[in-house]
């Protein structure tokens, strides 16, 4: 596949920003190449659109296919795999959410629950005990509100973000 200018550019940023993310550069760029590809591609597609090493292209595949963001498809008469992502921005940002939070939030909701029944946090300052709770409800509180978020279409979480802080309105 031959990028574009403004695609290469896409392509680049996209492994800048995820790297900054916590996500391996050419994990990023292979997930913004799929994204703007207009079909699915192969290994070798990748790796010579992207000028990496086989071995890398099948890693940051992996890597995509274990945060869902990655879907292997097949073309009839050709035995090798072909490799898609969604084009859709807010359902690919839906499972970039689901996916951080059970790997990172739910975790943490669960350490911070079995912290505060141990034994010994009894015996912890209140001071201490308080700044765990009030840590332990800000996260659990977080990750249920992006739960309901999630179960919302696109268009109402659209709606919603465009809103911004014009929602205090309704709070008041």
């Amino acid at each position: 596949m031959q990028l574009t200018s403004t695609m290469e550019k896409f392509v680049l940023h996209w492994g800048e920003m995820g790297n900054k993310w916590g996500v391996n550069r050419t994990v990023a760029q292979i997930h913004a190449l799929l994204f703007l590809a207009a079909k699915p591609m192969n290994v070798e597609e990748i790796q010579e659109t992207l000028g990496v090493a086989r071995s890398n292209v099948s890693n940051s595949i992996k890597e995509l296919q274990s945060l869902n963001l990655v879907q292997t498809v097949h073309t009839l008469g050709d035995r090798r795999d072909y490799f898609t992502t969604g084009t859709d921005v807010w359902e690919l940002a839906k499972v970039i959410v689901e996916e951080r939070y059970r790997r990172e939030l739910a975790p943490t909701v669960g350490f911070l629950a079995d912290l505060i029944n141990e034994p010994e946090f009894a015996a912890e300052s209140k001071d201490i005990q308080q700044r765990i709770k009030d840590t332990h409800q800000f996260v659990d509180t977080l990750t249920s509100w992006a739960n309901e978020m999630l179960k919302l279409s696109s268009t109402t979480l659209n709606r919603i973000l465009k809103l911004g802080a014009t929602i205090q309105k309704f709070l008041k």
